[in-house]
C-alpha cells in the first residue's frame, strides 16, 4: 500500500479480503481501518492520509486476516452486552449467542439489591462482567484454568466489575474452600463442542483453544461434572444457569432434573436456538 487516504486503502483492504473468500470483507475491512486510527464504530474516516506506521499495521492485519485469523484477535478488544472486552490468542471470543445467558440473568435477579455469582470457565470474563455492569451489589468468583485466558479475565473484570474475584483453577477438581461458598447465581458457558464438530470446525475457530471448545465425545461432559459439583454451592432457590451447543439443550435439560434441580426451562436465542437452560435449587417452601 502506498501512502493514502483512509478510504482509499478500505477498498483495497476489501478486495485482497474478498479474494481470500471472506464474506464480510466490505464490514471486515472498516473494522481494520477503525481500529488502527482508533476510530469508534461509523465514525466518519478523516481526509488525511494514513501514516507510514498505520500503513504497515494494517498491511500486516490484513495478510493475518487473509490467513483467516479471527478479526477479533486482530483488533484485540470486541464487543459483547455493549462492553468492550480485551481479547486475543489463547481466549474464547464472546459470542453474541452468549447475550442471552446474560439476559436471562438479569430477568432473574432484576429486581434484587445484590447477587453473589458465581462464574465457571470464564474465558474473557464477558458474562460476569455482562451481568455486574446491568445489576446493583454484584460479588463473587470467577474460574478459569487457562494461563493464556487469565490475563484477559483479570484485565477485563478489573476494569469492568471490580468486585469480582479472579480463581485460577480446575472447574471440575477446584480449591476445597471455593465449594464452601454460597452463591444465589452460578453461571457456565462450558466447552461442548463434540468429537465430530472439532473435525469440521471454520478455519477461524480452529485459532481458539480448544480447551474452551472441546466436551467430550457428546459435547456434555462438563454438564454432567459440573451440576452435581457445584450444586451444593447455590443458596436456597439459587439458579445455575449455562449455555449449550445447537441441539444439547433438552439432554443439558434432563441433566439438572435428574440433578433434582426444579423449575427448570430452555430459552432460544435471538436466532430461536434452545441455548441457555436454567434451573433452580429447590426452597423447602417448593413442592
Amino acid at each position: 500500500m502506498v501512502n493514502r487516504l483512509p478510504r482509499t486503502v478500505r477498498l483495497e483492504i476489501q478486495r485482497q479480503l474478498e479474494q481470500a473468500g471472506l464474506e464480510s470483507a466490505r464490514w471486515e475491512s472498516r473494522v481494520l481501518v477503525e481500529t488502527v486510527l482508533e476510530l469508534s464504530g461509523g465514525q466518519p474516516f478523516p481526509e488525511t492520509p494514513l501514516t507510514p506506521a498505520q500503513l504497515e499495521r494494517l498491511e500486516t492485519m490484513t495478510a493475518r486476516r487473509c490467513a483467516h485469523e479471527p478479526l477479533q484477535y486482530l483488533c484485540g478488544t470486541w464487543e459483547f452486552f455493549g462492553l468492550p472486552f480485551a481479547v486475543g490468542l489463547g481466549v474464547l471470543i464472546p459470542r453474541q449467542d452468549t447475550e442471552t445467558l446474560v439476559e436471562t440473568v438479569l430477568e432473574l435477579r432484576r429486581e434484587t439489591s445484590s447477587t453473589r455469582l458465581l462464574d465457571l470457565c470464564s474465558g474473557s470474563g464477558c458474562i460476569p462482567a455482562a451481568i455486574s455492569a446491568h445489576l446493583s451489589g454484584v460479588t463473587g468468583d470467577c474460574v478459569e484454568l487457562s494461563p493464556q485466558a487469565l490475563p484477559y479475565l483479570r484485565r477485563n473484570l478489573s476494569r469492568l466489575a471490580p468486585d469480582l474475584q479472579v480463581v485460577a483453577g480446575d472447574v471440575c477438581s477446584p480449591p476445597p474452600e471455593l465449594l464452601q461458598k454460597q452463591y444465589d447465581v452460578i453461571t457456565s458457558n462450558p466447552p461442548y463442542l463434540t468429537a465430530e464438530d472439532m473435525t469440521h470446525l471454520q478455519p477461524e475457530v480452529t485459532h481458539e483453544p480448544e480447551q474452551a471448545l472441546f466436551g467430550g465425545g457428546d459435547g456434555l461432559a462438563f454438564y454432567r461434572t459440573l451440576t452435581p459439583l457445584w450444586k451444593p454451592c447455590l443458596a436456597e432457590g439459587g439458579w445455575l444457569v449455562y449455555e449449550a451447543g445447537m441441539g444439547q439443550a433438552e439432554s443439558v435439560l434432563q441433566i439438572l432434573e435428574e440433578n433434582g434441580f426444579v423449575r427448570c426451562r430452555i430459552v432460544p436465542d435471538l436466532a430461536g436456538i434452545p441455548r441457555v437452560i436454567l434451573g433452580a435449587a429447590a426452597k423447602k417452601s417448593w413442592k
